[in-house]
């Protein structure tokens, strides 16, 4: 479990770090503002596109990850709906309630992925997390955004307006810039790739910082049941159900390490921008996010000393 501590370790300290800063050097919200669009839309994109472009998918087991995770997103989608009325009965919530449940227990955070992959196994991990990637978020923006209009959106997007919402999200395009650079192999020069490499790790480092900064450790005084129950399914169901799927398919090593990963991360911070513009439950899902975040530093490194 050491070799894994260890890996782990300069991950939550960037985001500690990212906490520090906030409450300290960089109160402003808007120097936070501007670091997450250059993050979300030039960063974390080049680092996505130029992993999948240069990727050896031949010599990882791509179709597996991918599988695994999708198959382990879709059971998860399916039983939040089908125990939705016991979920707002027990619990005493409504519909807003309920989307900030269902983001919180699918939805990952994909930074905390990337930077955990890759540092546990380099070039490879980043690769795998990538495929993940390709798997994990055209159907994760579909579901929750779904959810989303049926259950606590005033008014529903039109079909033109739920298309481009998908199709302008920087995850999805460079998602699909990446796979088909890989396809095509064209006669990029170095300083491409180059140029491409050292945005991606910037955004690695500034995404964490980002998390950090976006913690609202006042929301934990007195946690919601809703939030543990959440937190439960995020950070022990979802990676057991990838744990299944992924032996199913025959991973082991990094392939599966790495799919634990990406399920045992907390949910995403920009899930509270989602809920915000749509009419959910913004503030729980604030409390979802630094609940699972802090409880991952425990439950992350457990699980993936169970299967690295």
């Amino acid at each position: 479990m050491a070799p894994v501590v260890s890996a782990l370790l300069p991950v939550f300290l960037a985001i500690v770090a990212g906490f520090l800063l906030r409450h300290s050097l960089m109160p402003e919200e808007a120097h936070w503002v501007g670091l997450e669009r250059l993050t979300y839309y030039v960063l974390f994109p080049a680092l996505i596109i130029e992993s999948l472009a240069t990727a050896d998918l031949a010599r990882i087991p791509a179709f597996g990850v991918g599988a695994a995770l999708f198959i382990a997103i879709l059971v998860m989608s399916i039983l939040l709906v089908v125990i939705r009325p016991m979920l707002m009965r027990q619990l005493h919530i409504g519909g807003p309630a309920f989307t900030s449940v269902f983001q919180g227990a699918t939805r990952w955070n994909s930074v905390v992925g990337i930077a955990v992959a890759g540092s546990l196994y380099g070039e490879i991990g980043i690769a795998l997390c990538s495929v993940a990637m390709v798997a994990m978020i055209p159907v994760l923006n579909v579901i929750n955004v779904t959810i989303l209009v049926r259950h606590a959106a005033a008014k529903p997007p039109s079909a033109r307006d739920f298309a481009w919402t998908l199709a302008a999200n920087p995850m999805i395009w460079s998602c699909a810039a990446g796979i088909a650079l890989w396809l095509v192999h064209p006669p990029l020069p170095d300083a491409a790739h180059g140029f491409a490499r050292m945005l991606g790790h910037a955004a690695v480092a500034l995404g964490l910082l980002q998390i950090g900064s976006s913690l609202r450790l006042e929301e934990l005084y007195r946690p919601r049941a809703v939030t543990l129950m959440t937190t439960a399914l995020k950070l022990a169901l979802m990676p057991a159900l990838a744990i299944a799927f992924g032996l199913a398919f025959g991973l082991d090593g990094a392939s599966l390490a790495v799919v634990v990963a990406c399920a045992a991360v907390p949910s995403a911070s920009n899930a509270y921008v989602l809920a915000r513009q749509m009419g959910g439950d913004a503030p729980l899902v604030a409390q979802i996010v630094t609940l699972q975040t802090i409880v991952a530093v425990v439950t992350m490194p457990a699980l993936l000393a169970i299967v690295a």
